[in-house]
């Protein structure tokens, strides 16, 4: 018996208990994106359970799990059977976790344990400090990300049709004409051991990933950069095989916005083949379907947050827009075209959806100049669905 509720986007981020480091050092990303995409963490054994009214409560005595209220987690060894695999946490303590379930009143039996449940992704090659990703989703686009995780501070990433191994492949994206030797991305302001803060959002076909570089030097930083990597969902009618970006920029500068999609226009994701499917790579641009090209949460097209007519907080989707035409949107990205929503709104804050996004919840991220706290009118804050599903 699956969930009653879809577990489709799973959430994670630096301050849960036990989440994966990031730092200045060779190999800190993949051991991240292995955690989130390919094997989940934070195993717990359950010392007993029970279920009563339609949820289950898992009871844990070994310290405080890294599971929270709207984050998914992955069960095993219960008996009955329909609790194992994935749950998505409405409620939990220092010492239980609870999800709702449609079986009947009655205690749990088994060696009952549970994780954070990985977003689905495989790890087909590997190698030192190397690995290549895919999405395991049959409807997916199968397109592979290689990360080269070898230098301290930043990781270059490629993306191909095919792949042999971890260091052959054809169907390159970007090309070397576009950005020699692949796309970057840092995973901290500077090379070393300290821990810098990151989000990560994702399901079976795409991920967000904002790094919160600039907290390497002081954990009170909360402006991140957020790439995003995946399918997106396209407009063509049919469909479109090709429909998977890569947000990355030309430059290890940790100054450099190029590549990310909550602020800025910048040419700089790149997609395999164009929406024709003729021809080699092509770079897309971020696109706010409403308001300027400004960073989500600091721009004025719409006024201030709160609205001084309702309070009101305004959300716009994000076009990936091949030329000056939209292709598709990103899955699950809202940015804001209000201004000094960084003074109100911390990063993390989870925002309760309206209208169009009804019943969803929206992660609230941390965006803009390199080293803004909370708060600040120069913090940008952009939302990501956490409940899904993101459709494509």
């Amino acid at each position: 018996m699956s969930s009653p509720v879809d577990t489709s986007v799973k959430h994670f981020y630096s301050a849960m208990a036990g989440a994966p480091v990031l730092n200045g050092v060779a190999g800190s990303l993949i051991a991240l994106l292995d955690a989130c995409l390919v094997t989940g963490w934070g195993l717990k054994a359950v010392d007993s359970a029970t279920i009563s009214a339609g949820v289950c409560r898992l009871n844990f005595a070994s310290g405080k799990s890294a599971a929270e209220v709207d984050a998914v987690v992955l069960v095993a060894g219960a008996s009955p059977a329909g609790l194992n695999g994935e749950q998505r946490v409405t409620a939990i303590s220092s010492n239980w976790v609870e999800f709702k379930t449609a079986l009947p009143d009655g205690t749990v039996t088994g060696s009952v344990s549970f994780k954070m449940a990985p977003a689905g992704w495989t790890k087909p090659f590997s190698g030192t400090n190397l690995a290549v990703y895919q999405s395991a989703d049959a409807q997916s686009t199968k397109m592979f990300v290689r990360i080269d995780d070898t230098a301290a501070d930043h990781v270059r990433l490629r993306g191909y049709e095919t792949m042999s191994d971890v260091n052959t492949g054809a169907g390159l994206f970007p090309l070397d004409a576009q950005i020699a030797g692949g796309g970057y991305l840092n995973k901290a302001a500077g090379p070393g051991p300290a821990p810098v803060k990151w989000r990560l959002v994702a399901d079976g076909r795409g991920m967000y990933l904002s790094v919160v570089g600039y907290s390497f030097y002081g954990p009170t930083v909360e402006s991140g950069r957020t790439v995003f990597i995946g399918d997106f969902q396209a407009y063509r009618p049919g469909g479109d095989p090709y429909a998977f970006v890569i947000g990355s920029g030309p430059s290890s500068a940790y100054s450099d916005t190029a590549g990310v999609c909550d602020q800025g226009v910048e040419a700089s994701h790149y997609a395999a083949r164009a929406y024709h499917g003729i021809g080699g790579a092509v770079a897309h641009s971020s696109v706010a379907e409403v308001g300027s090209s400004a960073t989500s949460g600091t721009q004025s097209s719409l006024g201030a947050f709160p609205s001084v007519i309702d309070g009101g907080l305004r959300l716009s989707r994000r076009f990936v827009a091949q030329g000056s035409t939209p292709r598709g949107v990103f899955p699950g990205l809202y940015t804001v075209p209000q201004s000094e929503v960084g003074l109100t709104i911390p990063p993390l804050y989870r925002q309760q959806g309206a209208g169009p996004t009804e019943g969803r919840v929206l992660l609230a991220i941390g965006c803009g100049a390199s080293s803004q706290t909370f708060p600040s009118p120069s913090l940008g804050i952009s939302f990501i669905d956490i409940t899904g599903p993101w459709g494509r």
